[in-house]
């Protein structure tokens, strides 16, 4: 016989779906919840209702955004360019916190997992490649994806697509990041040093 009140643990059995969150670590928000304010409580429940109404897609690389061009790409001081090749928007985050790139970005929206069903048309690399060729000029494209097996099997693909566009430089970014890491997940001299040991990614 469970103890708590029902609607307790509905609210445990929702936040424990989050990742990196397991039952204790939901009770523990639930309790704090519990015994926070009203207002903040209704706050909370408005940010995440508004959530998806307030969040659209960039139209350039696809980060987030609140409108049709997010932060990055609407920056006038941004080479257009040196774009670097993430696979969600919480590496583009991550990648931010080097503070010494000047480039812009494209999400693809995760990596090739055929386990998984996800093929190379369902990434935005039909995208990319569109975008790359509308530039018009000389660019520099780094591979970012984070250096699992489907990472480095999608960095490869990329590459691959990559050169049949002229005028492209194609680089990898160092991997003082360890093999399985995730990139969201590196401190900022990590991601510098990564971005600054960046080499040509050499395809066959």
């Amino acid at each position: 016989m469970n103890i708590l009140p029902k609607s307790i643990r509905k609210l445990i059995e929702e936040l424990s779906r989050l990742p990196g969150i397991g039952p204790k670590s939901a009770s523990r928000l639930a309790f704090y919840l519990l015994k926070s304010k009203d207002f903040e409580r209704e706050q909370l429940a408005k940010s995440v209702s508004e959530l998806k109404h307030e969040l659209t897609f960039c139209q350039q690389c696809h980060n987030l955004a609140e409108s049709a061009l997010c932060a990055i790409c609407s920056d006038k001081n941004r080479k257009q360019n040196l774009i670097c090749v993430v696979e969600e928007p919480l590496d583009v985050v991550a990648l931010e916190q080097g503070r010494n790139f000047q480039g812009t970005y494209h999400v693809l929206g995760g990596v090739i997992s055929p386990i998984d069903g996800i093929g190379p048309d369902n990434l935005k690399i039909r995208e990319l490649l569109e975008r790359i060729m509308n530039l018009g000029e000389k660019s520099e494209i780094i591979i970012a994806t984070n250096p699992s097996l489907e990472g480095e099997g999608t960095a490869m693909y990329v590459a691959k697509r990559l050169k049949s566009i002229p005028n492209v430089r194609i680089t990898r970014i160092a991997h003082g990041l360890p093999m399985g890491g995730d990139i969201e997940y590196a401190d900022e001299l990590t991601i510098t040093k990564a971005m600054e040991g960046r080499r040509d990614y050499g395809i066959n």
